[in-house]
């Protein structure tokens, strides 16, 4: 149940094409809808400004079937999203597109995003299937996203080359795996808000992404906020709410 949802309804109470009864009927499934094995929150879009996000590792096909029947009229967003996934969906939703190398599947967004950039690094090639997660998020929450990728510290001078591109962006994303410098090293060079995302890249002691979270959670440039190994779609959302907070 989305803002434009309700307040259609109540429009239409308003004017007397439908009565009360009829609008707490179409409001019935207010603030969430039980499935028993799932409970939507058709509240969120209300709340948050986007809708709940379908996560897919752990559900079954028809599990995932059942929650796009009952919210394809939103918003729909589908993360960790395989092939398999994204047919199964398709056959209800026509319109999605699958973002093979970010694993979600969503309907692109039409209204024009803000001018504010936000903006997705990596520290290697390796670290590019969380980062697209992170960016593809971030447009489908209708954002301008630009990319920069490859860039970690073991050349530091390919970051350096692109400074403007880290002084244009009004939000940045720095994802990295191995020891996870680089967004120490970003952080120190902008006035902007950072989003680390730490990654499982790396030999036996980066301990599948521990050792890169601990030293982003460790650095001691100002500005930096940590989110969870590989988690893309959390660092797409913050840096959503930041880029949309004055609009």
């Amino acid at each position: 149940m989305q803002k434009e949802q309700i307040k259609k309804i109540l429009e239409k109470v308003k004017s007397g094409e439908i009565e009360i009864q009829e609008a707490l009927r179409r409001l019935k499934s207010f603030p969430y809808e039980d499935l028993n094995f799932v409970k939507i929150d058709s509240h969120r879009g209300l709340r948050k400004g986007f809708p709940e996000a379908i996560f897919c590792e752990g559900k079954t096909l028809e599990q995932i079937k059942k929650i796009v029947k009952r919210i394809k009229k939103s918003e729909i967003m589908a993360v960790r999203a395989s092939h398999k996934v994204f047919k199964a969906i398709k056959e209800i939703i026509p319109e999605v597109t699958y973002f093979e190398d970010a694993k979600i599947v969503a309907v692109k967004p039409k209204r024009k995003p803000p001018a504010q950039i936000i903006l997705v690094i990596t520290a290697g090639t390796a670290d590019i299937p969380v980062a697209e997660e992170a960016a593809v998020t971030a447009e489908i929450m209708n954002n301008r996203v630009e990319r920069l990728y490859d860039v970690g510290v073991a050349g530091i001078h390919r970051l350096l080359d692109k400074k403007d591109n880290l002084f244009e962006a009004n939000v940045l994303i720095v994802i990295a795996g191995m020891e996870g410098a680089l967004p120490s090293v970003v952080g120190g060079l902008v006035d902007k808000p950072v989003i680390a995302v730490p990654t499982n890249i790396g030999y036996g002691a980066s301990f599948q992404g521990v050792a890169p979270l601990l030293t982003m959670l460790n650095s001691c440039a100002p500005g930096i906020a940590v989110v969870n190994i590989d988690n893309g779609f959390g660092a797409g959302y913050f840096a959503s709410l930041i880029n949309h907070r004055d609009r």
